[in-house]
């Protein structure tokens, strides 16, 4: 079995709000940045997708909180693939504090060609990238 991906998150002090923990859109940010290092670290780097012509998009995010994280917290995302379809393609995240799972989080994203044309079927070499991650829970 593959080991669990993770991505370091550098908590910057603008991130954090008024109650001391990063405001819930920071989230996302996170997640889009750890999908970048996952493809990356299954053998595709974004800026040659985008050049090969297909670029993904996020068309649905869920995210459920237990926990928060802070400024100059230990902060790493977990990513796996929950899904492969012939489009679209769905990741899990889950963020951890020191180690302890904070944040659960479901994101949808679709392959869309970059000349604006329109979703498109995955390509083989996204298809590869994906595949080397083992899930971080099965699908409900």
């Amino acid at each position: 079995m593959a080991e669990l991906f993770t991505h370091r998150v550098d908590v910057r002090y603008l991130e954090v709000d008024q109650q001391g923990v990063v405001f819930n859109m920071w989230y996302l940010a996170y997640f889009d940045d750890a999908m970048t290092a996952f493809l990356e670290h299954g053998g595709l780097l974004y800026e040659d997708m985008t050049a090969a012509g297909y670029d993904v998009q996020l068309v649905h995010a869920a995210l459920d909180w237990r926990g928060a994280v802070g400024w100059r917290d230990d902060v790493r995302v977990a990513v796996s693939l929950a899904r492969r379809g012939r489009t679209s393609f769905t990741l899990d995240f889950q963020v951890l504090r020191g180690g302890d799972a904070v944040v659960d989080g479901r994101v949808v994203y679709v392959v869309v060609a970059t000349d604006g044309s329109g979703k498109m079927s995955v390509p083989q070499v996204l298809s590869q990238a994906l595949g080397v991650q083992r899930p971080l829970r099965p699908l409900p």
